[in-house]
């Protein structure tokens, strides 16, 4: 796991100051690899080439990079892990290749070269991103692992083809004109995250998941700015193939049998996830996910597993005890970190820096906590990132299984029962149900927010328009510009919970649930894996049918099926509950007068981005407990801070080092 830049110009032999710009590039990435810097250039050919290297697989000078091939033809700066590596370096061995080192780089060039880099990738199990050099035919080639785990930004600066990991270090490039993209910014004030499909600024775009982009220098003095240059790019591995594929192609078998079939999967990609060189563990919540892959790790492992837990002792947001049943029952070893509200919340300024993009999934603050806690310990850790897209486990997905029994009812019904879920709405909201004597559960299926967006699902007319009302926000824009449709070529799928996997696979999961994953373990210098989105794993998860995975009005069930064989029922059979944090009571106390300070902020700035009319109404409800409109007020509010922070500071550096270290108990 590292941090990857580089430089390709159109005309080398007129200028190549613009290459020495690499180092710059290459610094603003130290945090992605703290273990050492290399930066390879050719200035004939006009290529500069850098790496951050975080050690994890050989730790000698053999695996540093930028890294050459065998041959000398081929130059790569490598960001990620190519999990089946050693299987792929036995292949190569015995059709006579030899290797000086024991890491995966070598093994991926050494492929290439044998292959060819499009047969190479698909034989690859693992998450990168990459960029490679053919000295024989001056071709620059970026490519990005499958689900899109690692990040890749490509920008076209006047002739130069600039990229990175991270956005602030293509900030570094002389000349990079830093200019909001206004859909991203609408897309974002809605969502509380950029697609991936889009970038904050300008003339930048990211690599699409599975994709390749082959370029020479002399295309870019034709590209004609970066939107041709992406129009370049092709794909090495189609997710909307796999599921159109997956649903035409169901598994036939017994429920145990697919658990069993499962179950071989997921211990291959948890076994291939441990093979590292430094120390490992994994994050354990207490939910299915992450307790299914500490489980299989547990299971595949001689010595007790390190396990990691943060947990904020406030409005009942603490899962650390379902976290610590589970490690004990396993028989891990276990480190929890019970933060106080005022430490939770003292992260918050930092959050800008790290997120180089705005992002506002508040679950992104226990998850850089608990990366940085697990950083003291390992270096690697494995994450249950992933399980709810593969088998279905948010609530629109089983939401939909139930909402589509209610299609058959008269649509008189229909609209008295979603005008009795708006009137429970604000009863919840004034407080007439607040002193009942209701389960924990129960009173979280019951908050009002909740119950809003359940009234316009009831009234949907027909299964298109509930899968439209499902897979639309329910967020308020205060954005001024308006929300642009988005036609992201996603297949033709039967099945309402098909449609709305496809959405969050292809949409939320690389522009919300990896940048998190990955930002917040890369500040701290720590390697993220995702057992559950091994390629083999999600392409089995698109051949099973719908019942294994919702099924008994909740999601999930195959993997609940499979946790069994490893935990007893009560820890497994619980209300899902996820990385939540108290915002909307924090924005009322304690960061009162941090988002009052940033909303004034938004009146005096000139680029006029927000509705204020919109955002003061909703900041006054909020703060007068008339609504909860933290979902709405939470990503203006962090749009608004990193835009501050951007103006202030050309390059947002990660500013992790003065941060005071954090213990566990």
């Amino acid at each position: 796991m590292c941090g990857i830049a580089g430089i390709l110009l159109a005309t080398a032999a007129a200028n190549t100051k613009p290459l020495e710009t690499i180092s710059q590039l290459t610094s603003a990435l130290r945090h992605r690899g703290p273990d050492g810097e290399g930066l390879w250039t050719d200035r004939e050919a006009g290529i500069a080439l850098g790496h951050r290297r975080l050690a994890i697989v050989d730790l000698s000078a053999t695996g540093r990079q930028p890294m050459r091939s065998a041959s000398g033809r081929y130059v790569t700066t490598f960001n990620g892990e190519i999990y089946n590596f050693r299987d792929l370096r036995r292949e190569l061995e015995d059709a006579g290749h030899q290797f000086r080192g024991t890491g995966d780089t070598e093994v991926m060039l050494c492929a290439i070269e044998a292959w060819g880099i499009e047969a190479a990738l698909k034989r690859f199990a693992g998450m990168f991103a990459f960029a490679l050099w053919d000295l024989k035919t001056r071709t620059l080639h970026l490519a990005r692992d499958r689900m899109g785990k690692k990040p890749l930004y490509v920008a076209l600066v006047g002739h130069a083809l600039v990229f990175a990991s991270e956005l602030k270090a293509i900030r570094c490039f002389p000349g990079f004109s830093a200019e909001l993209d206004l859909d991203a910014t609408a897309a974002m004030l809605s969502r509380g995250w950029v697609p991936d499909h889009r970038c904050i600024w300008q003339g930048v775009f990211k690599l699409p998941p599975g994709s390749l982009l082959s370029v020479r220098p002399t295309d870019l003095a034709e590209a004609g700015g970066a939107d041709a240059l992406r129009r370049r790019v092709k794909p090495w591995w189609s997710l909307a193939d796999v599921a159109a594929k997956g649903r035409e192609n169901q598994i036939a078998g017994s429920d145990e049998d697919l658990t069993d079939e499962l179950d071989n999967l997921l211990r291959l990609a948890v076994r291939e996830r441990m093979i590292a060189d430094v120390p490992l563990g994994g994050f354990l919540s207490g939910g299915i996910d992450s307790s299914t892959v500490v489980a299989l790790m547990q299971a595949q492992s001689r010595s007790p597993v390190r396990t990691f837990t943060v947990a904020f002792a406030e409005g009942g947001f603490d899962e650390a005890p379902y976290a610590a049943e589970v490690a004990r029952h396993l028989g891990t070893d276990h480190t929890e970190l019970h933060l106080s509200p005022t430490a939770a919340r003292e992260v918050i300024p930092e959050l800008p820096r790290i997120w180089d993009e705005p992002f506002a999934d508040e679950s992104q603050i226990p998850t850089l906590l608990v990366a940085r806690l697990a950083r003291q310990h390992v270096t690697v850790a494995l994450s249950g990132d992933g399980g709810d897209e593969c088998f279905a486990g948010y609530g629109r997905h089983f939401m939909a299984e139930r909402l589509k029994r209610h299609q058959g009812l008269p649509i008189q019904l229909r609209r008295a029962l979603a005008a009795g879920a708006g009137l429970l709405a604000r009863a919840v909201r004034h407080e007439i149900v607040g002193n009942l004597p209701l389960s924990a559960s129960v009173r979280h299926a019951l908050r009002g927010d909740r119950l809003d967006r359940l009234a316009p699902l009831l009234a949907a007319t027909s299964e298109d328009e509930l899968y439209q009302r499902l897979k639309g926000s329910a967020v308020e824009n205060l954005a001024r510009q308006k929300l642009p449709t988005s036609s992201d070529g996603a297949p033709q799928l039967d099945g309402l919970l098909s449609r709305l996997l496809y959405d969050d696979m292809a949409g939320y999961l690389p522009g919300d649930i990896l940048v998190k994953l990955d930002r917040a373990t890369m500040a701290n210098g720590l390697e993220g894996r995702c057992p559950l989105l091994d390629h083999r794993v999600v392409e089995f998860a698109w051949r099973l049918p719908s019942n294994v995975k919702v099924r008994n009005g909740g999601g999930k069930w195959i993997l609940r099926h499979l946790l069994h064989r490893y935990l007893p029922e009560r820890l497994i059979d619980r209300p899902k509950q996820g990385f939540d944090v108290p915002i909307a009571v924090w924005l009322r106390g304690p960061l009162r007068i941090w988002a009052t300070e940033l909303i004034a902020g938004m009146r005096n700035s000139g680029d006029r981005i927000f509705d204020l009319a919109k955002v003061d109404a909703c900041w006054r409800d909020h703060v007068d407990g008339k609504h909860d409109h933290s979902r709405e007020l939470w990503p203006a509010l962090m749009f608004q801070a990193w835009h501050e922070e951007a103006s202030r500071s050309p390059v947002l550096e990660a500013g992790l080092s003065q941060v005071p270290e954090l213990t566990g108990v």
